[in-house]
């Protein structure tokens, strides 16, 4: 197996930090596999079983930009991750590890099937009025959910460039619920970078407020050594 394609991307960030963007960039570019938990749990949210308790309670946290409980998180991901670990290719990760929870019951399966060395984790930074301001005009394509950056570039386009598809806005990006999520990142997810620090992973600081092609620059030189 191509030791390149064996790596593991974690990208930690706050909403708006573009990480679904970065981890479909790097998924083309170094032949990785996007397990992309939002998505995950956002379908799960929208097919809750009225009689499903762990379900409802999904889909009252995601609608309200709290964290979903994490144990639901956990099982849902592990799962995801022994599919993907299958293809024999890598995986990049933009949703999960969340919390501390998430993350001490994931990098152990991760180090498993992919060796700690190949576990390579970069933070995001994002400023909250930068996130509230990036999220609040955010859209996704209607089929496959690529997402559509609030940059200039992509101003008034009414189709996914990716697959043709209709462009929506989520509801979850409305301002009020872009605040919470923020704030529940720096509650909840922060210290996860402490967590893994302490597991002597590197964590590579990425500045989220330069554009697109810039964030995947730093992030894609590390990955290859550069400098």
């Amino acid at each position: 197996m191509n030791e390149q394609k064996k790596q593991v991307i974690i990208l930690i960030g706050p909403p708006g930090s573009g990480k679904g963007t970065q981890a479909d960039l790097l998924a083309e570019k170094f032949g990785l596999l996007h397990l992309e938990t939002s998505k995950i749990l956002e379908e799960g949210a929208k097919n809750a079983d009225p009689d499903d308790e762990e379900f409802i309670a999904l889909k009252k946290a995601w609608s309200s930009g709290e964290l979903v409980d994490p144990k639901t998180v956990v099982k849902l991901t592990l799962d995801k991750i022994k599919i993907l670990a299958e293809s024999g290719k890598g995986i990049v990760l933009s949703g999960s590890p969340r919390t501390l929870y998430e993350a001490e019951r994931e990098l152990p399966l991760l180090e498993n099937l992919f060796g700690w060395n190949n576990i390579k984790v970069f933070h995001v930074k994002l400023s909250e009025e930068e996130s509230v301001k990036r999220n609040s005009f955010r859209r996704i394509c209607r089929i496959n959910r690529h997402p559509i950056p609030n940059f200039p570039e992509f101003e008034g386009i009414k189709k996914c460039p990716k697959d043709g598809s209709s462009i929506i806005t989520r509801e979850l990006d409305k301002p009020e619920v872009i605040k919470v999520r923020y704030r529940t990142y720096l509650k909840e997810t922060e210290p996860v970078i402490g967590f893994l620090k302490e597991k002597g992973y590197k964590v590579v600081e990425i500045k989220g407020e330069q554009p697109i092609e810039e964030v995947f620059k730093d992030i894609a030189d590390t990955i290859n050594g550069t400098p």
